[in-house]
């Protein structure tokens, strides 16, 4: 088992590398955050809840030597809903046509049946190299991550694979995520960049905008709607009759929820929480795109959306 805690040397020959990787593992293994340390930016939606992430956020990791495009798919679970075998899907099709498969587990949570679930879910993509990323290591000690990286060691053995790599990292304390990011480099087919330098992500604005305000939506009421929440954002325009030096973008947003008992959870006693919501994603939003933003923001109720294939299709799923 060779477990890579640093970087060897580099090759002499300067080919130019460009391709996909994607971050799998249980619902809040850490995907997201990865994606950003990596980037260097926050382009993957990342909360302490499972399953925030629905959209393929591409996050682009720009080298001299290579380009690195990282695709975030939704966390693979057991579906219990049409929402949940649709999100499959997608991380099954994405796993075909990457380059590269990064698995993540958490340092700090023993191997369970939703890492096997997954795992054997790889055992049977033979072609695309995978590797382990064994993440939130700044949350254990030495002893704990020892036996962790044998364990995951063991479950390719059991399920007849092998992992290309290993590699503890903590994207919280930034401990080697620039030594998992030369490991996922040679791993990529050689050719000229897919992506125009300074380009961090290849997701739409509006997806953006709206997933940072569900990020904030999300905040402080995970635990009454967690997944109950969608955000569709109606309109981005440039305020008419403003002077060049002083642009303003208003943007007009709704926020779906399930039942209208929800109402209240996200607007809070007079209208104080989604205030804070608006000016939490207001800032973000500002800082993504650049310019002063007017936020409009509307909670409607869509009766049981995650059911129904047709409010699905109205909500972008």
């Amino acid at each position: 088992m060779s477990v890579r805690t640093q970087s060897s040397e580099q090759s002499a020959e300067t080919v130019h590398r460009a391709g996909f990787a994607c971050f799998v593992g249980r619902p809040n293994a850490g995907k997201s955050t990865l994606t950003n340390a990596l980037v260097g930016q926050k382009v993957a939606i990342t909360s302490n809840r499972p399953q925030t992430t629905r959209h393929t956020v591409r996050g682009i990791v720009h080298r001299p030597d290579a380009q690195l495009i990282l695709v975030d798919t939704p966390g693979l679970h057991k579906p219990r809903t049409l929402l949940g075998e649709r999100l499959n899907d997608v991380v099954r099709t994405t796993w075909a046509e990457v380059d590269v498969i990064g698995f993540c587990l958490p340092a700090d949570q023993k191997l369970g049946p939703g890492d096997r679930f997954i795992a054997k879910e790889l055992a049977g993509i033979k072609k695309t190299p995978k590797v382990a990323v064994v993440t939130k290591t700044d949350l254990v000690d030495s002893k704990t991550l020892a036996e962790q990286l044998i364990a995951i060691d063991q479950l390719a053995k059991e399920l007849g694979f092998e992992w290309a790599e290993i590699v503890p990292v903590s994207a919280v304390g930034d401990q080697q995520v620039e030594l998992l990011a030369d490991l996922l480099v040679p791993l990529l087919p050689e050719g000229p960049a897919l992506y125009p330098e300074g380009d961090l992500t290849d997701e739409p604005e509006q997806v953006m905008v709206a997933e940072l305000i569900r990020e904030a939506a999300l905040e402080g009421v995970r635990d009454e709607l967690p997944h109950s929440i969608a955000v569709v954002v109606e309109e981005m325009l440039p305020r008419e009759d403003r002077p060049a030096e002083r642009p303003l973008l208003d943007i007009h947003a709704n926020v779906y929820i399930e039942r209208p008992s929800q109402k209240g959870i996200i607007i809070g006693p007079k209208g104080k929480r989604l205030k804070e919501v608006g000016i939490k994603s207001r800032k973000q939003i500002e800082a993504l795109l650049g310019t002063p933003v007017f936020l409009d923001l509307h909670v409607k109720v869509a009766k049981d959306w995650q059911r129904d294939p047709k409010q699905l299709r109205k909500l972008g799923f």
